[in-house]
């Protein structure tokens, strides 16, 4: 007899390791729910199986989200509207009383609403699943005979359906989570897609200047933003700039900036009235609540004397290369706060008369700050050796600058967007 006992022992723990390792395959909530059933039916073979949902509801309305009855096999977490709402009875009186119930002779009143679900049980177990410490759902057994359910198996099967409950809601959460994710994501491509349309789409041909270009947003999209403008007697404004922050908020204002740039009224100015201009704007429309700011360099070349005439807003300086002495500068000079920090802040210009053979290079914090594993910044020191070789051209400069920033974050994911301008005196 013993014996027999032990197999039946070994046989139930089989089937039941059997079931969860089936349970953990599943990814829709409605496939699992329905195998679930079909493996507890061989555990516990039962006549008939409703399940409740309250959810929603108003006192005494409920839910049959699923029934051994039916003849359609109805997702109650897509057709919703399709679910039956009852009010009031026995089904009622149970999944509001927040307690698990037993009949063993089971009667019903003539005016009971849920007949059709309970005529001819004479067994019933009432089982609430519980969520936030209300039986919001509940998975009602029954069996056509009398006192059909043994009262030691209760506890276990209140246990196990409220873990089968959780396992499924958890399932549910995460392909809601998942939908919702990619539908942000293919927002954040669009936003990435119009942040990246507002970059000019193809390099000017400057006279006795050789240009590149690089930019790359940490995310989908990003805040860092460069731009060139034509200007009389053949001049060509460069500007680059970042704004705080990551991702679509610092793309929305990247792309404010972007609008308030192109829309200035009026005849050309020098660097340091345009970034006048630009605080002022964003300060009092944009950023003087939201404690955001944009770093910023503009600078006009003059080709015809070779002459760069800047104004700096905060901005990380460019590096100069001096190529015929072999001298490193810093673009440093007459630098005022960032863009929509304060109103009335006044940013001055300096001139620098540059040589042929010069390299320049325009970046913001993401090429510097890039970071290896171990944690270390690229710094401006490792910017500054790639400019040692002054035999290439910008497009390979601009080249050998980036696999130097890649080698030095050996497979580590940009944290900031990256940009780069690569300009060489011709």
């Amino acid at each position: 007899m013993a014996f027999v006992a032990f197999q039946d022992w070994k046989k139930r723990l089989a089937l039941i390791v059997d079931t969860m390792r089936d349970m953990s395959r599943h990814t829709d909530p409605q496939e699992m729910v329905r195998a679930y059933a079909s493996r507890v039916q061989d555990l516990l073979p039962i006549d008939r199986r409703i399940s409740l949902s309250r959810r929603g509801l108003p006192h005494p309305k409920f839910r049959i989200t699923r029934s051994t009855t039916w003849k359609e096999d109805i997702n109650p977490w897509k057709d919703k509207d399709r679910l039956p709402i009852l009010s009031g009875g026995l089904l009622a009186e149970l999944i509001y009383g927040d307690e698990p119930r037993v009949f063993d002779d089971l009667e019903l009143s003539r005016d009971e609403p849920a007949r059709e679900y309970l005529a001819g049980i004479r067994s019933l177990l009432a089982i609430p699943n519980f969520e936030q410490g209300h039986a919001l759902n509940m998975v009602v057994l029954m069996k056509n005979e009398p006192a059909a359910f043994p009262k030691e198996q209760i506890p276990d099967l209140v246990w196990r359906s409220n873990l089968f409950g959780r396992a499924t809601s958890n399932l549910v959460l995460s392909e809601e989570l998942k939908q919702a994710y990619q539908a942000l994501d293919r927002e954040l491509k669009m936003v990435g897609e119009i942040q990246r349309s507002l970059l000019p789409a193809k390099l000017p041909e400057i006279p006795t200047l050789d240009l590149a270009a690089y930019y790359q947003p940490s995310q989908r999209a990003g805040g860092d933003y460069y731009d060139f403008f034509p200007l009389p007697q053949g001049n060509w404004g460069i500007f680059i700039a970042d704004v705080s922050g990551h991702g679509t908020p610092a793309a929305v204002l990247m792309a404010v900036t972007h609008c308030i740039a192109h829309t200035h009224p009026g005849p050309p100015m020098p660097p340091g009235q345009i970034l006048n201009y630009l605080n002022r704007h964003l300060s009092e429309l944009y950023t003087n609540k939201n404690g955001h700011f944009v770093t910023a360099f503009y600078a006009i070349y003059d080709p015809r004397v070779r002459a760069l005439t800047y104004a700096c807003a905060g901005h990380n300086p460019p590096r100069l290369k001096r190529c015929q002495d072999g001298s490193l500068l810093a673009l440093d000079q007459g630098e005022g706060l960032p863009l929509g920090i304060a109103s009335d802040e006044t940013y001055i210009e300096c001139t620098k008369q540059l040589q042929r053979g010069d390299q320049i290079i325009f970046y913001t914090d993401g090429i510097t700050e890039a970071r290896n594993p171990d944690g270390d910044m690229f710094g401006t020191q490792r910017l500054d050796n790639a400019l040692e070789n002054c035999s290439l051209e910008a497009a390979g400069l601009l080249q050998s600058t980036l696999e130097m920033v890649e080698s030095f974050c050996a497979g580590r994911s940009a944290e900031d967007d990256r940009t780069l301008i690569v300009a060489r005196v011709t």
